[in-house]
C-alpha cells in the first residue's frame, strides 16, 4: 500500500491500452520527444524546437492516430528528467490537463559499462523504461520529484541568493588577500568601511607604496566588495519586513518559532523552512535522506563498511545542519541531544566525534521538523521568550 506522498511509484493504475506515454529528453537547442501509443506499434519519436506549444500538438497528434486505429485515449502522462529547465514545464502541461511527472536523474538504472552508448535516442528509451515501470506500481524504478508551486520556488529565491553572495564575499576578500600577501602586505581588513582609503597607505616590506596597477587592481575589488556587503544587507532587511508584516503567515510562523530555538538564527530558520520543512514530507527517515544525512553502506559477501555520507539530497540542508549540530553542542549542553552525543564520544577519538556529529545533525534536523510541525520540542531544548 502507498504511504504519503510516496513518489517512487504510481499510485493511479496503469490502463496501458488507452493511455499515451511520453518521455522528453530536454536540451537547450532542441528537445527529443519519445512516445508509447496505443494501437501503434512503432513506437514515435520526433525532435522539437523547445516550444511547449509544439509538444502540446505533437502529444494531440499522437492521440488522434490512436483513434484513427480504434483506440480511445483517455490518460495522457508526460516524464522527463529534473534539470537546468525546472518544473515550469510540469506546472504548464498540468494546467492543461496533462499528468506531468519530474524524474530524479539519479535514480534512473544505467548501464555499468565502461563506455556505454550514450545518445538521446538511448536516453529516452532508458527514460520510458523507467517510466513505465513507474507506471505500472514497481518499485525501485525511478522516483519522481515534488513539484512545487511557483510561489514556493520563488520563496526561496532570497535564501539562495544570500548563500551565493556571501559565497562570493568570500571570494572577494580571499583574492584581496592574496594579492596583498603576493607584496609581503599582511593583515589588511578588506571588510572595513576605510579599506579603500586604507589601501593608500599600505607600504611594502622594502617601504615602497602598493603599485599602480595593483592598487587600481584593489580599488576595484574593494568596490565590489562594497556592493556585495549592500546587496546582503538589502536581502536580509527585506526578510525582516516579509516576518514583521505577516507573522501569523505559515512559513513566517515557522520562521519565528525556529528562531526561538537557542544557537538558530533567522537565516538559518528561513533556509530550514524554505527548503525542508514546508515539503510534504512522508516520515523521519525520507527527511533524512532528502537533508542527504543517511550513509551509504557497501556491503557484498563478507565485506562490510561504510562509505560515509550519500550526499544524494539537499547540499545546502546538509552543509546548515552540520552547521548548526556543532552550534547545538555549544548553546544546547543541557539538551537530551547533546547529552546523546557526549555519551557515545566520551571514549571516542577525533574521527568518531565527526562522524557522529552528522548522527546529531540528522536527530537535531528531526527534532526541529517535529517542533515545527507537532509543536513537539525534545527535553532540555533551550527556547528564547517568544516576541
Amino acid at each position: 500500500m502507498s504511504q504519503l506522498n510516496d513518489l517512487s511509484r504510481s499510485a493511479i493504475a496503469l490502463e496501458q491500452e488507452v493511455t499515451l506515454i511520453a518521455v522528453i529528453e530536454m536540451g537547450q537547442s532542441s528537445w527529443l520527444v519519445a512516445g508509447i501509443v496505443p494501437g501503434l506499434e512503432r513506437q514515435p519519436l520526433k525532435k522539437l524546437v523547445p516550444d511547449q506549444e509544439e509538444l502540446l500538438r505533437l502529444l494531440h497528434r499522437w492521440r488522434m492516430e490512436a483513434s484513427h486505429v480504434g483506440r480511445t485515449v483517455k490518460r495522457i502522462t508526460v516524464a522527463y528528467e529534473a534539470g537546468r529547465d525546472g518544473f515550469w514545464l510540469a506546472r504548464w502541461l498540468r494546467m492543461h490537463e496533462i499528468e506531468a511527472y519530474v524524474i530524479h536523474p539519479s535514480s534512473i538504472p544505467v548501464s555499468r559499462e565502461h563506455r556505454r552508448a550514450k545518445t538521446d535516442r538511448l536516453d529516452t528509451d532508458l527514460l520510458k523504461r523507467a517510466f513505465l515501470g513507474w507506471l505500472r506500481g514497481e518499485p525501485n524504478h525511478c522516483t519522481m520529484a515534488a513539484i512545487p508551486t511557483i510561489e514556493d520556488e520563488d520563496a526561496r529565491r532570497p535564501s539562495r541568493e544570500r548563500e551565493s553572495l556571501v559565497n562570493e564575499r568570500t571570494r572577494i576578500v580571499n583574492r584581496i588577500r592574496a594579492n596583498l600577501a603576493r607584496l609581503g602586505i599582511r593583515g589588511f581588513r578588506p571588510m572595513l568601511a576605510q579599506a579603500s582609503e586604507r589601501l593608500m597607505t599600505l607600504r611594502t616590506p622594502e617601504g615602497t607604496a602598493v603599485p599602480p596597477n595593483t592598487l587600481a587592481e584593489l580599488q576595484r575589488d574593494i568596490a565590489l566588495l562594497q556592493f556585495v556587503k549592500r546587496q546582503i544587507k538589502e536581502i536580509e532587511a527585506a526578510r525582516r519586513e516579509r516576518l514583521a508584516s505577516a507573522p501569523g503567515e505559515k512559513r513566517n510562523a515557522m520562521v519565528h518559532l525556529l528562531a526561538r530555538v537557542v544557537g538558530v538564527g533567522v537565516e538559518t530558520a528561513d533556509m530550514l523552512v524554505q527548503e525542508v520543512f514546508l515539503r510534504k514530507v512522508r516520515d523521519r527517515k525520507a527527511l533524512a535522506r532528502y537533508a542527504g544525512l543517511t550513509g551509504a553502506p557497501d556491503e557484498s559477501g563478507q565485506r562490510r563498511r561504510e562509505q560515509g555520507l550519500a550526499k544524494a539530497g539537499n547540499a545546502r540542508v546538509r552543509r546548515g545542519m552540520i552547521e548548526l549540530a556543532w552550534g547545538h553542542l555549544l548553546h544546547q549542553g543541557d539538551s537530551s541531544l547533546s547529552e546523546w552525543y557526549r555519551r557515545r564520544t566520551a571514549d571516542a577519538r577525533g574521527g568518531a566525534r565527526k562522524t557522529m556529529i552528522v548522527a546529531l545533525a540528522r536527530k537535531l534536523l528531526i527534532a526541529l521538523w517535529r517542533l515545527v510541525t507537532t509543536g513537539e520540542a525534545p527535553a532540555g531544548l533551550r527556547l528564547r521568550p517568544a516576541a
